[in-house]
């Protein structure tokens, strides 16, 4: 089977499209995110996995759920999902529609991974530095992973920085196999 996010990027153009053309992208980005949510919550995945759960049943669930948090475009689009049978890619089209709106907003989005947690000076300058590589708003996380040894791996989209013990001796081990 393909996997969820190619699934889930059509899925998340058209709506950044429609939000975008009814300048709504702030919504949508509530209501995607509540309705991932929604979707990721372990009883909620239990049901929508349940193959003896017809559509119906899914989809008004799911609808009540959620409450009065979606509007009719939102609720189309769960019906649509819940129709298709694939409610359960959510979490992927949401996560889809922010990289899209980071996107055209010339935001990226970069992990920074470290052995030790950063200071916030650290942080900041990591960010300001990236912002000046790249040349747009940097919108950073920090993931602790004492695996790396030292140093820093950055991932910003496709491209990967890796300054870390870890990465170095890899590398160095590599360099030596010939």
């Amino acid at each position: 089977m393909a996997e969820a996010i190619t699934i889930a990027r059509p899925y998340a153009v058209a709506v950044y499209r429609l939000a975008k053309e009814k300048n709504a992208l702030a919504d949508w980005s509530q209501m995607l995110a509540l309705a991932a949510a929604i979707a990721a919550d372990e009883q909620m995945r239990a049901f929508i996995d349940n193959p003896k759960v017809d559509a119906a049943d899914l989809e008004r669930v799911f609808l009540s759920v959620s409450g009065d948090r979606l509007n009719e475009a939102g609720t189309n689009l769960i019906k649509l999902l819940v129709e298709y049978g694939r409610l359960s890619i959510l979490p992927e089209i949401a996560a889809a529609f922010e990289a899209l709106k980071a996107q055209d907003e010339g935001v990226l989005e970069a992990e920074i991974t470290a052995a030790v947690q950063p200071s916030d000076a650290e942080f900041s300058a990591i960010v300001k530095r990236l912002e000046a590589k790249f040349g747009k708003k940097v919108e950073a996380s920090v993931k602790v992973d004492p695996e790396i040894i030292g140093g820093i791996k950055i991932v910003v989209g496709d491209t990967v920085i890796d300054a870390s013990v870890r990465g170095q001796l890899q590398e160095l081990a590599y360099t030596l196999k010939g």
